[in-house]
């Protein structure tokens, strides 16, 4: 994202954006992990490079195409887990970064089963 104004210019780097949408992802109820296995437990435990583990970010002309994939809670409705990630990966990068998200894409790689 370029933004041009009297003083300079903002970028944000698409690393940023897949932060963003990991961290937004795993407080989605029922999103187990990323696929990177990547668990809401260890978030705070690691870096920011990990955070956006399972994350793909493409700019095209300012607008971002996230494509996440995770691991789903055995029991939760994969669809409605799934709306919830793409509202809330939509809405957090939007509200955070100014940018425009035309498609968040969910892969689900694996289900979670409590032992």
């Amino acid at each position: 994202m370029n933004n041009s104004e009297n003083i300079g210019f903002v970028q944000i780097a698409d690393d940023v954006v897949a932060v963003i949408a990991g961290i937004a992802t795993t407080e989605v109820d029922g999103v187990a992990s990323m696929a990177g296995n990547i668990s809401k437990e260890l978030i705070s435990k690691l870096g920011m490079k990990n955070l956006s583990k399972g994350v793909k970010v493409q700019m095209e002309d300012g607008v971002a195409i996230v494509d996440v994939a995770v691991n789903i809670e055995y029991g939760y409705n994969i669809p409605t887990v799934c709306e919830a990630v793409q509202d809330k990966v939509k809405n957090a990068i939007e509200n955070m970064t100014g940018l425009t998200v035309s498609s968040v894409n969910v892969t689900i790689a694996g289900v979670a089963v409590e032992k």
